[in-house]
């Protein structure tokens, strides 16, 4: 079109530019869809119009409404170029996806059109042809309706729905990929073709596009994926090495053309195709979920009926091809399996994948495979080649049991054949997919009742199973397994087992809500059963308060409950439980007043329940032993155990003894108990124990009178005394056939017992002194090892050496002297030990400084130099006694420093304990030292002798920290001394924490510690005036520190 000096230029040449793109006609593509061809032919007519009107204009013609015609009719063809251009550039599929879109658009586009050329009708006046065919194209552009074909518009809601990302079955995607291809004009076999026109819509969304438009790409990827794949007819091959007739290959009608396989279930429609049933079902419920009508997906005809006639000739002629196959499969497994043969691990793999397809998808046919012998070949396949095949072979040899198990007698064979033991092994293997094979079969094999006692039989079964179930690492393990244990809970005889495995749910539910008869039961395999201490606390939080009420039922309900208690009393985190629950009352109403035949075993268990409870300090001592109220410390108790104690069966009676050493051992329970138990003449009869024949009797009786012996000394060791059993004691801890309890308790017993200097000798005799220390070296060594063991025993040889180191007797000194006591004891100090241990070893250096102190005192007398005439001679003579090396015992210390605590190079060691957590620890330390601060004439030379081992220091800081007791009464005694010193005076007087705490030891300390106090501040007051003025510490001065 040649533009006209009349005519806008500009319009008419965009319009003469956008009429020449529509109409071309290169691409042959654009004509295929109904929209842009009958555009295109509007294009052509509106072309020729305008060609005419232009060669026609005058200036007459070229009036306003005329401009503004060409120029709409300019801007809408521009547009509709622009949207013929997406037909012609982007790939099918794209227009497609935008069909009605681009429709709409295009059809928008022409009827504005035909209203700009309405405009041209007053210019062509002039010419009636011209104006006739202008008003012709206006109307029928005004009228135009664009509308895409049913089968694009099909295409275009589903693809619309795959933008949503929706599951869809092989079926469906199938006749997607139809209808499609027909939408495209290409042959739906047609993969390859298929496959470029998506990676053409690939290459149109590079770049900018939309969510939606990427997912329809994704949906269709995957769909033609799942679509390429070639029908499988030969899918039941075994492909083994046999004749060419070993397989019947499938008939190409054999084949759904939805799945691509074998159908099952075929059926014809109105169309006469015939499909899978549930593959044309599936299609259909997508077409009615989508609105749209339900078509044949091979020939996209809509149908006007769903009807879906079985095909029964094709189905007969389906089935005779399976089972000749399924015959013929059958047959090269057991070849293939048979223990003549050896097979490939491929071939085996194959074997067993055919026949879990053969039991799966032809169930009528597993009798088949059960009659050939095929379950007992997988099943012994399992069972004796386990270790040489791989995980992946068991896994599909589980699998194809999983398939067969379904068939009753099949599993049968199974369960005969021991496949329970195989499962339960591979409950353990590495590979999850073995894992869940094998417990599937597990739960197969739970449904049946009498199986699911074959499985809790089996050894760590249940234990397995249990584990699985809590794993949560994977869940759907987890789950089966639950499943499984679930089915097993069902079966009483399984109770158990359950509960050996620790699921207590089953037992603790007849427990609670059972018949008295069940409860009984339940309760008797709680008393019987090795339980962890889980399980026991488990038990005890969920069941305990029946076993309380059940000890006032009738006689085997107290038995069995009874049991139970005692077991579950073993457990010291069950202590509290069983108190709360009253459960002592209870026990206390069988022990005291229960009148019963001896072999019911009552009261033993009562006792024996008891015994547990109070084995280990806790909410018992202020509980109720009866129903009265009374504490199980209280006189009424402890008498009414005391005369029990000779009126019960031997077993009683140490269970019993058990009982006495729990209350005397405990600290809020000891003091009032020793007493009761010796105002109830209870040392009498406990001492009667001691010469036993019976190990238990006796190993108690010493454990508690080891016990005794610490509050009740005195009245002990007269009653030994009377008895004549002291030798009693030696000769059970010199028993090397004795138990270690024993042993230990003896020498505990003589360590407390207040021995003379006469019976050190008579009784313990010196003799024992060299096999004590013996003895302390190898149980020392043996105690750093294993100290809960033996620490009990060093502690009771320490006391026992606390009796000679103690004594005055000369002959003793000797001894001990000669076998080194002071190396002993600071031996004890070298290393970690119980308290007790190091308060006996600082003790004992105490008695040996106190020993030294009383040698160097006798020996005083012969150092002292001569007065006089003497005297002078000496100056004469020059012989001058050597100054001694001793600033505490002085030159008869030179001779003999056996028992010097400073040649001893203790002080170090003393001034460590000093630090200890023990407050006992700490006094033994201070009294040890004490005995350094008794002579006054040498005081300053000892006190600045301590001050090198910062003695005075850690004295004055453990004194002003200590509250009033002992240990204050020592360290203030300790404080006193070295204020004495002047030089030490004047540094403590700047101390104000010092004087502060000298002050409220004035105040609050015991007599003694009153009387050493006010020295104290007496000494500080003369040399600083202090009265309660402040005063600073010397700078850099810190107590508590070594030099």
């Amino acid at each position: 079109m040649t533009s006209s000096a009349d005519f806008p230029s500009a319009a008419v040449d965009s319009i003469t530019r956008s009429l020449s793109e529509i109409c071309d006609t290169s691409s042959s593509d654009v004509y295929s869809s109904d929209a842009p061809r009958r555009f295109s032919g509007f294009a052509n007519r509106l072309q020729l119009v305008l060609n005419q009107c232009v060669r026609s204009s005058s200036p007459e013609t070229t009036s306003p409404s005329v401009n503004t015609a060409l120029k709409g009719i300019a801007g809408d063809l521009a547009k509709a170029a622009e949207e013929i251009a997406v037909y012609k550039r982007r790939s099918r599929i794209y227009v497609l996806i935008h069909c009605k879109d681009l429709c709409a658009s295009l059809q928008e586009r022409t009827i504005a059109i035909g209203a700009w050329l309405a405009l041209l009708d007053s210019a062509l006046v002039s010419n009636p042809d011209l104006r006739t065919k202008a008003a012709d194209l206006a109307r029928d552009m005004k009228q135009a309706q664009f509308n895409v074909t049913e089968n694009e518009e099909r295409v275009y809601c589903t693809l619309q729905k795959e933008a949503h990302i929706r599951q869809t079955s092989k079926a469906v995607q199938s006749a997607i990929i139809m209808d499609l291809a027909r939408a495209l004009g290409i042959d739906c076999g047609n993969h390859a073709e298929l496959a470029e026109q998506i990676k053409l819509l690939k290459t149109d969304l590079t770049g900018l596009s939309s969510v939606s438009e990427r997912r329809i790409l994704m949906s269709l990827e995957k769909t033609l994926d799942n679509w390429s794949v070639k029908p499988d007819i030969a899918s039941l091959c075994m492909d083994h090495d046999h004749d060419d007739d070993a397989h019947i290959p499938a008939f190409k009608n054999f084949i759904c053309p939805l799945t691509k396989e074998v159908m099952k279930d075929p059926v014809v429609l109105e169309s006469s195709q015939t499909y899978e049933r549930t593959a044309i079902q599936y299609w259909f419920n997508r077409c009615i979920e989508d609105g749209r009508d339900p078509t044949c997906p091979v020939t996209g005809q809509i149908l006007k009926t769903l009807d879906q006639k079985p095909n029964i000739g094709l189905a007969g002629a389906i089935e005779e091809w399976i089972n000749r196959n399924i015959e013929i499969q059958i047959r090269s497994a057991t070849q293939c399996l048979s223990e003549d043969s050896s097979p490939s691990v491929e071939s085996v793999e194959r074997v067993l994948d055919c026949m879990y397809r053969i039991s799966e998808d032809h169930p009528s046919s597993r009798y088949k495979v059960r009659n050939a012998g095929i379950v007992v070949l997988i099943v012994k396949l399992l069972r004796n080649s386990s270790k040489s095949m791989g995980s992946k072979v068991r896994t599909k040899a589980f699998l194809a049991l999983l398939g067969m198990v379904k068939d009753e007698e099949s599993k049968l064979i199974m369960i005969e054949e021991g496949m329970i033991r195989s499962a339960i092994h591979s409950l353990t293997a590495s590979s999850e997919n073995e894992r869940e094979y094998a417990v599937k079969l597990l739960l197969e094999f739970s449904n049946d009742e009498g199986y699911c006692k074959k499985i809790a039989s089996q050894k760590g079964a249940l234990v397995l199973l249990s584990s699985m179930a809590g794993n949560l690492e994977h869940p759907t393990l987890s789950n089966l397994a639950e499943e499984v244990l679930r089915n097993i809970e069902k079966v009483e005889e399984n109770v158990q087992h359950l509960a050996s495995a620790g699921r207590f749910q089953p037992l603790l539910t007849r427990l609670c809500e059972g018949t008295e008869d069940v409860k009984i039961e339940m309760a008797s395999l709680v008393g019987n059963m090795t339980l962890t201490n889980n399980g026991k606390e488990h038990i005890a939080r969920h069941g305990a308060k029946v076993l309380v009420n059940m000890l006032s039922s009738k006689l085997e309900g107290r038995i069995s409950s009874l049991q139970a208690l005692y077991n579950l009393s073993s457990l010291d985190d069950n202590v509290p439980i069983l108190v709360d629950l009253g459960v002592l009352p209870a026990l206390g109403n069988i022990l005291f007043k229960e009148h019963v035949n001896d072999s019911s075993n009552l009261k033993e268990l009562a006792a024996l329940t008891i015994a547990n409870i109070v084995s280990k300090s806790g909410n018992w001592e202020l509980a109720s032993a009866d129903k009265e109220g009374h504490s199980i410390q209280s006189e009424f108790v402890i008498h009414s155990l005391l005369r029990l104690l000779l009126n019960v069966s031997p077993e009683c009676q140490v269970a019993l003894l058990q009982i006495l050493c729990g209350i005397v051992s405990s600290p809020q329970a000891s003091e009032s108990a020793a007493v009761h138990i010796n105002s109830g003449d209870g040392i009498t009869v406990i001492t009667q124990f001691l010469g036993y024949e019976e190990a238990d009797h006796r190993v108690h009786a010493f454990r508690l009178m080891s016990l005794l012996s610490e509050r009740l000394g005195p009245v002990l060791a007269d009653e030994l005394r009377v008895s004549n059993m002291l030798p009693l004691l030696k000769e059970k801890l010199l028993d090397s056939q004795g138990t270690l309890g024993e042993r230990s308790a003896a020498a505990c017993i003589l360590a407390n017992l207040p021995i003379s200097d006469a019976e050190v000798k008579t009784v313990l005799g010196t003799d024992l002194i060299k096999w004590t220390v013996s003895s302390i070296n190898e149980w020392g060594s043996s105690s750093v090892r294993n100290p809960r063991s033996t620490s009990v025993m060093v502690e009771g040889l320490l006391g026992i050496l606390l009796h000679f180191a103690r004594s005055a007797d000369p002959m003793v000194r000797d001894i001990v002297k000669g076998h080194g006591l002071m190396n002993v004891f600071l031996e004890q100090l070298r290393f970690p030990s119980k308290p007790r241990v190091k308060q006996r070893a600082a003790l004992g250096l105490k008695y040996l400084s106190e020993s030294g102190r009383a040698l160097s005192t006798a020996r005083t007398s012969e150092y002292k130099p001569s007065h006089g005439f003497c005297k002078s001679l000496i100056f004469i003579c020059g012989r001058a006694p050597m100054a001694s090396t001793c600033p505490v015992h002085g030159p008869a210390c030179d001779e003999d420093s056996s028992f010097c605590l400073l040649k001893g190079q203790a002080i170090k060691p003393l001034v460590n304990l000093l630090n200890d957590e023990s407050t006992e620890v700490q006094t033994a330390a201070v009294e040890a030292l004490s005995t350094l601060l008794l002579d006054t004439q040498n005081l300053k030379h000892v006190v600045d002798e301590l001050q090198q081992f910062g003695v005075v220091d850690t004295v004055a800081a453990l004194f002003t920290e200590s509250r009033p007791g002992v240990l204050q009464e020592r360290t203030v005694w300790m404080v006193e001394r070295f204020l004495r010193v002047e030089s030490h005076a004047q540094l403590f007087s700047m101390n104000q924490g010092l004087v502060k705490a000298l002050v409220e030891a004035f105040k609050h300390g015991s007599a003694d510690t009153k009387r050493s106090a006010q020295d104290c501040l007496t000494n500080l007051k003369q040399l600083s005036g202090v009265s309660g003025k402040n005063s600073s510490q010397t700078p850099g001065r810190r107590f508590g520190s070594d030099r």
